[in-house]
């Protein structure tokens, strides 16, 4: 969505195709975006699919936070008898952190401006 023109819509239907998924898993994901304010959702007749804030505001890490589950491994001693002297949770949290602090550096409109290559690749016959 982020690829396309202002004020242009797109549908579920499109973004399936373009990305070989399946429509109940877009369904869901764009459910989930709209609630959180990425995608607006039109309903009716002329309704579409749009970014629900400009690009160059949603953050990467913001939006995989919002969406991924980011715990690696159940740490809580029920699961893992030996948390008391586990050094792996720590850098595993170490590396979740530096991990999220990249992608914070970037936005959405990061991914697409510029990316003639992706253009191409998601360009459709209409």
């Amino acid at each position: 969505m982020a690829s396309l023109p202002d004020g242009k819509m797109t549908s579920i239907t499109e973004v399936t195709d373009v990305y070989g998924v399946s429509r109940n898993h877009m369904v869901k994901i764009i459910n989930q975006l709209s609630h959180l304010g990425y995608v607006e959702a039109i309903r009716g007749k002329n309704g579409g699919i749009r970014l629900g804030k400009p690009a160059n505001t949603i953050g990467i890490g913001e939006v995989v936070r919002a969406l991924e589950p980011l715990t690696l491994v159940n740490c809580s001693g029920e699961f893992c008898h030996i948390t008391p002297a586990c050094r792996l949770k720590s850098v595993l949290n170490k590396a979740i952190r530096e991990f999220l602090q990249e992608l914070d550096k970037h936005t959405l409109a990061d991914m697409v401006q510029d990316n003639q290559h992706l253009y191409k690749l998601l360009l459709t016959d209409e």
